[in-house]
């Protein structure tokens, strides 16, 4: 397809895709004349995973360039280049190091994770975003001990089978990281909508307050 038939079937203006092509967030076209150039399915589907980062993962572009690299960087094992992949994504700001609700954090983390059966990677982003966020809930004095937390691991590990296993189905190395990127991209704000559902539902439950709701979950309710 032409660059107009690529915009028109992805949505996104000429100018944009020019700039996706300068930036190198696609890969050029195959060129048919001094300024023209040709386009397949393969270039729809990378520009549609970059107007997802961009535009609903807030990810900056120099960013998801990082993250499109490390996707195709060949030379790399499967497991290497998803851990760089998913790294490259904003992970919010570095624990306080001197900070002592840090060193309790910190201590948590590590239980959480040895209750798990995780391991100990503070080098990965994602440890410093959660020792972060616990430190914020221990200077408040909010409830972020251990046993608070565990669940919430519990639930994430599950989460996780679930996307790998959806991932695992794609054909080929490339798709399935790039698929790993949109899924923990996109689904975050699902995971999001869901758990304010849910806290909604359970406070009118706990609390007999806020919408109706069936107190059966379907399987039960199904089988009366």
């Amino acid at each position: 397809m032409r660059l107009a038939e690529l915009s028109e079937r992805s949505g996104v203006s000429t100018a944009t895709i020019k700039y996706y092509l300068r930036e190198g967030l696609l890969p050029p076209g195959r060129r048919v004349t001094a300024t023209q150039a040709e386009y397949d399915e393969e270039h729809l589907r990378r520009l549609r995973l970059v107007r997802a980062l961009v535009q609903v993962g807030r990810v900056p572009v120099a960013t998801a360039r990082e993250v499109l690299t490390a996707v195709e960087d060949e030379t790399a094992g499967q497991v290497d280049r998803l851990g760089a992949a998913v790294g490259s994504l904003p992970h919010g700001p570095a624990p306080a190091p001197a900070d002592p609700a840090t060193a309790t954090a910190e201590h948590t983390a590590a239980e959480v994770l040895r209750l798990l059966g995780w391991g100990h990677h503070p080098e990965n982003p994602a440890h410093g975003m959660l020792v972060s966020a616990l430190a914020a809930l221990g200077r408040l004095d909010y409830p972020c001990g251990t046993a608070h937390v565990l669940p919430y691991g519990r639930a994430a590990a599950a989460i996780a089978e679930h996307e790998l296993a959806v991932i695992e189905e794609l054909d080929a190395p490339t798709t399935q990281l790039e698929a790993a990127v949109a899924l923990t991209v996109l689904y975050e704000p699902v995971l999001l909508a869901l758990r304010r559902l849910a806290q909604a539902r359970e406070a009118g439950r706990r609390f007999g307050s806020g919408p109706e709701t069936n107190d059966d979950p379907p399987h039960e309710a199904e089988g009366r």
